[in-house]
């Protein structure tokens, strides 16, 4: 579902291009039509995270998919900027609860000690969303335009919603396919889990005030920003680093990707191992700033070294998102739960539009350089690293025979 989702959200970054040219736009622009969508995407954020735990997260997703395929096509069938920017928002509107109502959904299935797993593998769409669509949008802008490049890919989330209704149960208790000593597990998983945690707010006004969920904000967004304004300039970096066409392009953009899917996988996996949460955070986000400063810098100089580093970045820029997203079940009850992450991620992904503005504008103002932009997004990914250090939650220790059961 999310695989889709985010090919609907970054392919603008191929189509760039061609709109400049159709358009008349120029990288300024183009970076705003990459980043209006998160103005949009703030909108349902906390009602989507609120709905998911106190409604249903499989209407509202089904609801939502209707919708971000409309506008994702759309997105092929603008005229002028201010039509794109237009689409682009409401494209961001349709979108915008999809996230939280989702963690909300895997918070109602998987315990404590199997989330920073569960949340990477959902979070998996996002670097195998570009895998998938970077050689696909070359084909389709090699063969098409970039008009056909948004009603191909729009439509499957049409269809996808027809799949998701189908196979989606919004909780164990609901769920017809699982065994009753399967759901006697969860039950009593989740149970245990409730009595260890002590959270720092019971409702959302003592979230919304609180320091610690404040500190959560300001990460997520340092991190969101340097995330896209790398992942929605990427074609444009690797142009600059090769002289291959859109397919050569779209073919190289995946090798960063890929070694995104695996960082994920390790550093969710070796958290839940060990229960450590905020070094794992922090860690990929400092070595995915230090990486992408080093990769501007070497540039065209060794095209095959700048590409290693890009996909250093690219890597710890994605592998802190599964283990973050635990870090709210720690710190706030179940009632404040899909309203918190709503917060979080509302406000933190308002950094998708920063990084990609902010990029195309010192790219327009120093010459089509990329350097002093990627250097910028370097600093915030290493400043959202040295934050997260600072969190804190509380849980209650666990005592001698819980441990020997």
């Amino acid at each position: 579902m999310y695989t889709i989702g985010f090919m609907d959200r970054i392919n603008i970054g191929f189509g760039f291009s061609g709109m400049e040219k159709t358009l008349s736009t120029n990288a300024t622009m183009a970076g705003l039509a990459g980043g209006i969508f998160f103005f949009g995407y703030l909108f349902l954020q906390i009602p989507g995270g609120h709905w998911g735990v106190n409604w249903s997260a499989k209407k509202f997703i089904t609801l939502s998919l209707i919708f971000w395929a409309i506008f994702a096509m759309l997105t092929g069938a603008v005229q002028n900027v201010p039509e794109l920017l237009t689409v682009r928002f409401l494209l961001g509107v349709a979108e915008g609860g999809v996230w939280p109502a989702t963690l909300a959904l895997l918070a109602k299935w998987f315990p404590f000690d199997e989330r920073a797993r569960a949340n990477s593998y959902w979070m998996f769409c996002l670097p195998v969303a570009a895998i998938i669509m970077s050689p696909i949008a070359g084909l389709i802008l090699a063969h098409l335009s970039w008009r056909w490049l948004f009603y191909l890919e729009g439509l499957p989330a049409l269809i996808w919603a027809v799949v998701w209704w189908i196979f989606i149960d919004d909780s164990p208790a609901t769920a017809k396919w699982l065994s009753s000593e399967e759901r006697a597990y969860l039950e009593r998983k989740f149970a245990e889990d409730a009595q260890r945690t002590v959270p720092l707010a019971n409702d959302w006004r003592q979230a919304f005030t609180n320091k610690q969920v404040w500190l959560l904000v300001a990460v997520y967004f340092l991190a969101v920003t340097g995330l896209y304004g790398v992942t929605l300039w990427m074609p444009t970096i690797v142009q600059h680093l090769s002289s291959f066409g859109p397919i050569g392009v779209g073919l190289l953009s995946t090798l960063p990707y890929i070694a995104a899917v695996l960082a994920l996988w390790l550093n969710s996996r070796h958290s839940d191992r060990t229960g450590e949460r905020k070094w794992h955070i922090a860690i990929p986000l400092i070595v995915a700033g230090v990486s992408l400063l080093l990769s501007a810098l070497v540039g065209t100089a060794s095209p095959a070294l700048s590409m290693i580093l890009l996909s250093l970045t690219e890597a710890g820029v994605m592998a802190f998102l599964g283990v973050f997203w635990t870090l709210p079940p720690l710190m706030v009850g179940p009632a404040a739960l899909g309203s918190s992450m709503g917060l979080i991620n509302g406000l933190g992904n308002l950094g998708g539009f920063l990084g990609p503005f902010l990029v195309g504008y010192l790219m327009t103002i120093s010459h089509n350089s990329m350097l002093a932009g990627l250097g910028l997004m370097t600093t915030l990914l290493v400043l959202g690293g040295l934050l997260i250090l600072g969190a804190q939650y509380r849980s209650r220790p666990v005592s001698a025979t819980e441990t020997a059961m």
